[in-house]
């Protein structure tokens, strides 16, 4: 793709990813930063969303690594939930190259307001860990795989989606749900990117002025949210629900 970028850009462009990253770690919708934001470049949607999943795979990698650190998840543990989630954004990332992703562009507003409807009216939502509704096995292979398909096809909220079905279907309390989040959101971030790269797509450069600021920007959420616990994390995951309604409705 033949484009050229000034250096304020790839500034601006270093400094969205990093506030993009610190959200993501927290809450997830860091999408709705970068992806306007790529666009404004000139570059065509399908190149967007491939060179946002390069910057996306180092922030959820550096949050993920600083959850594992932490004692908060164990990756062993998720290997069939990792595993599902990456082969349904790989099959998203097959799709949205070959089709435009019109429906779920109608279809996502709906879909984030009730997320985002949800967590507001339920203030013990994730505090504490509670009975699960949905068995670990069934989640692993319908839930995992379908959040990842999204990501794959179109991605903003993916880890708002995964930290929600956690506590909402898993029982989990909210730090705990973040946490595997991270993961399974790395998990759909690097199958994507490797079929956007097969795919010629990526435009490196910018992604890798990008995922700089995505490192820090998920490192300093990521540390956040073990301190700040559920209080900190609720507000966050309304505020990015409603933000990206928004931006898509009226984008």
């Amino acid at each position: 793709m033949d484009l050229s970028f000034t250096f304020n850009i790839i500034v601006m462009l270093f400094f969205v990813a990093l506030f993009a990253g610190f959200i993501d770690a927290m809450a997830g919708g860091g999408g709705l930063l970068t992806i306007p934001a790529l666009l404004l470049t000139g570059m065509n949607p399908v190149a967007t969303l491939a060179t946002n999943k390069l910057q996306a795979c180092a922030g959820s990698l550096s949050a993920s690594v600083a959850m594992i650190k932490k004692g908060l998840v164990h990756p062993k543990m998720m290997k069939t939930a990792l595993m599902m989630a990456f082969i349904g954004s790989a099959v998203g990332t097959i799709l949205v190259q070959l089709s435009p992703p019109d429906f779920l562009r109608k279809a996502l507003p709906f879909v984030i307001a009730g997320v985002g409807i949800y967590t507001l009216f339920s203030p013990n939502l994730g505090k504490l860990e509670s009975t699960p509704r949905m068995s670990q096995a069934v989640y692993e292979k319908t839930v995992a795989p379908l959040v990842g398909f999204y990501d794959g096809y179109f991605g903003p909220g993916t880890g708002t989606f995964f930290s929600l079905s956690q506590v909402v279907l898993r029982g989990r309390e909210l730090v705990a749900a973040t946490a595997r989040a991270k993961l399974l959101n790395f998990a759909t971030n690097i199958a994507s990117l490797i079929f956007f790269i097969l795919g010629g797509q990526v435009v490196w450069v910018v992604g890798f002025v990008m995922m700089a600021g995505q490192v820090i920007g998920a490192y300093l959420g990521s540390h956040l949210v073990v301190k700040g616990g559920a209080k900190f994390i609720r507000p966050v995951i309304v505020v990015m629900c409603f933000a990206m309604v928004g931006k898509l409705v009226w984008g």
